[in-house]
């Protein structure tokens, strides 16, 4: 049974005008092209086929927004660093992705895909520090850990850590393939989609902004 049995295609946006009201809780998954984004949005949903997954990469090229259940929606965006996009795609994706995580009031946050053998690219780095611009938390799953050896993956999660901020960004082994990290991943998810909900119930404080800052954790 999905973890989100109501889980449906909302709508695409190409340009902020389409974008769905600015209401409720959102968080968005972002990713480099063939990083394995649609793979891990299927996996944590438990719903095969809701986001398009393709040989081809690139196969994104809107923000397709899913409701997981009323008020709480899931925001699939396009996969970057993919050579064969035009510039001017390019141009128009990095306009539309900069106004959404600086306008969009109700993203809690973000879930960055990125392959566990080639992590934190230009092209990653860039993405976290659009998604951690405003402060919001950032999650980082390293998929395709499958692929790798247990003391390989093992020291790739130790490295990728030690590059990242102290508070705000997490990360954690991730496998589509496996299941590996898929629960793990659907916690974080759901503890972004209560954030604005704790907010208003915890008084402000140090902690950290996501509540996922601990020990073992860019289609």
């Amino acid at each position: 049974m999905s973890a989100y049995p109501n889980v449906h295609f909302v709508t695409s946006a190409n340009q902020a005008s389409q974008l769905p009201p600015d209401t409720g809780v959102e968080v968005a998954v972002a990713g480099r092209s063939n990083a394995g984004k649609s793979s891990a949005i299927n996996a944590i949903t438990q719903r095969k086929g809701l986001a398009r997954t393709s040989k081809t990469p690139g196969a994104t090229r809107l923000l397709n927004f899913f409701e997981l259940e009323a008020g709480r929606r899931l925001v699939d965006l396009p996969g970057y660093g993919y050579a064969a996009v035009s510039g001017s795609m390019r141009a128009h994706w990095g306009s539309l992705l900069e106004g959404y995580f600086a306008d969009r009031e109700s993203l809690q946050g973000t879930i960055i895909v990125m392959d566990v053998r080639h992590p934190l690219t230009d092209h990653d780095q860039d993405m976290l520090a659009l998604a951690t611009s405003r402060g919001r938390p950032a999650h980082i799953l390293l998929t395709k850990a499958d692929k790798l050896g247990r003391g390989a993956a093992g020291n790739s999660l130790q490295a990728v850590r030690r590059m990242l901020p102290p508070v705000g960004v997490t990360v954690q082994l991730f496998s589509a393939f496996s299941g590996d990290g898929v629960h793990e991943a659907r916690s974080v998810l759901e503890r972004l989609l209560d954030r604005k909900l704790r907010a208003k119930e915890t008084p402000a404080g140090p902690a950290d902004p996501a509540g996922v800052n601990k020990p073992g954790i860019g289609g």
